[in-house]
């Protein structure tokens, strides 16, 4: 069974920075890529980041590149997204995933961020 535990959200002002983590259970999680998505009020979930199973690699959403930075401790089993330069339209509740051939396969609960003008 995987379990991903999201922290770190909370309510921050504009051009502000949070760090959020997601701790997760399993034994695969190093096989694994991960990612981070976020759904904001009224609007449809969105792909924010995702990192490959060696950090090598790294992808972003246009909507935060030179933002945020996804990293991951494979030691720890933790996924991390730093950001930085926060806007109102990054109000959002922010899932953890992990990735499976390509896919989206488990998804944390969420932690939500608040960010005021």
């Amino acid at each position: 069974q995987v379990q991903l535990v999201e922290s770190g959200g909370g309510l921050v002002q504009a051009g502000g920075s949070l760090r959020l983590s997601c701790a997760v259970s399993g034994r695969t999680f190093s096989n694994n890529a991960m990612g981070w998505f976020r759904q904001a009020p009224g609007k449809e979930r969105e792909f924010v980041a995702s990192i490959s199973w060696d950090g090598g690699s790294t992808y972003y959403a246009d909507s935060v590149k030179g933002r945020f930075t996804i990293s991951r401790d494979n030691a720890k089993n933790m996924v991390y997204l730093q950001m930085n330069s926060l806007k109102p339209e990054d109000t959002a509740v922010y899932y953890c995933v992990r990735y499976s051939s390509g896919k989206p396969d488990y998804w944390g609960k969420g932690t939500l961020v608040t960010v005021s003008s």
